[in-house]
Formats: structure tokens, C-alpha cells, sequence
């Protein structure tokens, strides 16, 4: 099979599909691998060091998506990239088809297959190729949230822990899965005052037994949401629903109750965001200010810290790239249900139930499972 890794071109994003560790398993296996030069450097990957592992170099993307079998990519392709994809293609990368209905159509049309990293589920329910992403953008959160709570950013000029005699930053954190694990523990180690909230009693229960005294882990409804967001200086929104749109938990009425300058960090934009007022950001441009309450709503925030996102996203994309490699995708999803999950989209019609649920199209059950 041949193997291809085009360059990112999505504004601000410095990861990259495959490492060259990545190229040797895959030469190894008998594959071919064609790389766009560059694609490595936003991470700090110089071209060589795939040649030396038996990469051939290309010069364009479209040399790329022409040879390739099966491409592995970061993020979703853009309008730009969609003239280039075919039917019998395999395209592996985070799609978000459920935040974006120009998307799920644009692909569709191309009648490749798309197989994507945020629904490759096991059988426990967990979605390994999101988790480590996840955990970069959980840790970034608190790391932005406190940017942006300082004046010159239009924020309320606070420090997250405060310092003695002023009390700590206040923060609340919605959705208590891997971001919401991780913002609350970065936040706790700052000192703030954490509330950690979330629908699941048995997953409260597991976190209020190994988070630190100043977390506060809490249920999620209308009353407790509301009251958190009139003490909250910054909000963090980590719901997720795996392939379906996030669900809306704050209404643009309801930042009436928070404090000028506070700051929503809103990590669930890549499923369409859970508040009302967000749109999609890049890191160039990353907030706006909506009724005196400062948003931020990057759609790739682990980008921009590329080195770290790309080594760890590849230690987890690699194995299951190699056995679709391996065995091709039909007798891959026969092997592997996790594979199968992943299959959103193949030969022009949607194979994942929660994406053609959200736009009320036609489901291919042949995945289902």
C-alpha cells in the first residue's frame, strides 16, 4: 500500500501525521511512504530524517493524495484539499464531521472513505486517539485561561492563585472526562479554586476521590452551572459526545452572570462548542469579547504546540494505521471493532450513527456496531 502524509495547511497548525519511526514500520511492512517535504518542520522534523527511514519526498500535496492509498493526516482537509481526494482513497485524521455539515457534504462528495481518529472506540468506551490530544488541551486550557484573565488581554486581571492576602482565581470546568481531568489538575496545582463538574455520578465519585481538596467535583445542571458562572473568572467547556455535536450549556443569556472580563475557554469548539456565543478562533486570532466576557475558542489548540502534540498523537495513531495498512480496511474493521467505529464516511455514504443523526441523513449501518 501506499502510504502518503501531506503538509498541514490549516492556519497555525505545526503537527504532523507520522513520525519517522513511523516511516521505518511502515517500510518495514513492505509499504511505500511518500511525505511532502516540510510536512516534519512545524514540529521540528527536518526532511532527512524520513528519507533516511525510507520516505520518498514529494514536492506538493497533490503528489501526495495522487499516489496514496491510504493518507494519514492531523486535521480534517480543507475545501482547498477536497478536488483531491477520490473514491477507493483512505483518508485517517481527526474529521469533527458533526460540527460541520459544509464538511460532511464536501467529503461526501468525493466518495473517499474517511476514518477518523475522534470515534475509534474500544470496548470500554474509551477513545484512545483523542485522549492524548485531549490531555494537551486540557493542560493548554488553564495555560491560555490564565493568559487571557490578564488585563492587557481585556481579562479581569487576576493570577490564578492568587497571592497571601488575596484570594485565589475561582474556576469552573464542565465536563469532568480526560480535558476536564486535566484542566482541573493543572488548575489545582496553580491554587485556584476549582469546580469540576459532570453528569456522571460514578465518574464524581472516582474524582473527588483523587483530585486535590481544592476541587470541588460537582452536579451538572441548569441551577449549578448558573450559580458557578456568577463566581467564575474563567470557565473551561470540556463536554464531549464521541461524533455528535456538543451539547449547549451556556446561553448567551447567561453570561449576564458573570464578571467583566472573565474568560470561557470553550475546548468543545471542535464539536461545535457547548456556548451559545462561540465561534471558531485560530491561534492568530484566538478571542473575541461577547457581553464584557472574553472567548476563546481555537479549534486546534494542541497545534500550537506541535512537538509535544505530534510525538504524542503518533504514539497512539501508529498501530492502528499500520494494521489498516496491513490487512486493508474491510478485513481491518473484521479484526478490529475499534477500526470499524472510526469508518465515518466510505463511497459516498455516512457510516456513523451519530453523524448522520445530527444532520437527519441517510445511515449506512455497515459500521455499527
Amino acid at each position: 500500500m501506499i502510504v502518503g502524509v501531506p503538509k498541514e495547511i490549516k492556519r497555525d497548525e505545526y503537527r504532523v501525521a507520522l513520525l519517522p519511526v513511523g516511516v521505518e514500520e511502515f517500510v518495514r511492512a513492505n509499504h511505500q511512504v511518500l511525505v511532502e517535504s516540510g510536512a516534519g518542520l512545524g514540529s521540528g522534523i527536518p526532511d532527512e530524517r524520513y528519507v533516511e527511514q525510507g520516505a520518498r519526498l514529494v514536492d506538493r500535496a497533490e503528489d501526495v493524495f495522487a499516489e496514496a492509498d491510504l493518507v494519514i493526516k492531523v486535521k480534517e482537509p480543507l475545501p482547498s484539499e477536497w478536488p483531491l481526494l477520490r473514491r477507493g482513497q483512505m483518508v485517517f485524521t481527526y474529521f469533527h464531521f458533526a460540527a460541520d455539515r459544509k464538511l460532511t457534504e464536501g467529503v461526501l462528495a468525493t466518495g473517499c472513505t474517511a476514518v477518523a481518529y475522534e470515534t475509534l472506540r474500544d470496548d470500554h468506551g474509551r477513545l484512545p486517539l483523542l485522549t492524548p490530544m485531549s490531555e494537551v488541551a486540557g493542560r493548554m486550557s488553564i495555560q491560555e485561561g490564565a493568559k487571557y484573565l490578564e488585563r492587557p488581554q481585556m481579562g479581569r486581571g487576576i493570577l490564578l492563585g492568587g497571592v497571601p492576602g488575596v484570594a485565589p482565581a475561582t474556576i469552573t470546568i464542565l465536563g469532568g472526562g480526560v480535558v476536564g481531568a486535566n484542566a482541573a489538575k493543572v488548575a489545582a496545582g496553580f491554587g485556584a479554586n476549582v469546580g469540576l463538574l459532570d453528569i456522571n455520578m460514578d465518574r464524581l465519585r472516582y474524582l473527588d476521590d483523587i483530585m486535590p481538596a481544592n476541587v470541588d467535583c460537582l452536579f451538572s445542571d441548569r441551577h449549578t452551572i448558573r450559580d458557578q458562572l456568577s463566581r467564575a473568572d474563567l470557565v473551561i467547556g470540556a463536554v464531549l459526545i464521541p461524533g455528535a455535536r456538543t451539547p449547549m450549556l451556556i446561553e448567551k443569556s447567561d453570561l449576564a452572570l458573570m464578571q467583566p472580563g472573565s474568560v470561557i475557554i470553550d475546548v468543545a469548539i471542535d464539536q461545535g462548542g457547548c456556548v451559545a456565543t462561540s465561534h471558531p478562533t485560530t491561534h492568530s486570532e484566538p478571542t473575541f469579547v461577547v457581553d464584557q466576557v472574553v472567548h476563546y475558542c481555537v479549534t486546534n489548540m494542541p497545534g500550537a504546540v506541535g512537538r509535544t502534540s505530534t510525538y504524542a498523537l503518533c504514539n497512539v495513531t501508529l498501530p492502528w494505521a499500520l494494521q489498516i495498512a496491513n490487512h486493508g480496511l474491510l478485513e481491518a474493521c473484521r479484526r478490529y471493532r475499534p477500526i470499524a467505529r472510526a469508518v465515518n464516511i466510505m463511497d459516498g455514504e455516512i457510516t456513523n450513527r451519530a453523524v448522520a443523526e445530527t444532520f437527519g441523513m441517510k445511515l449506512n449501518p455497515r459500521f455499527d456496531c
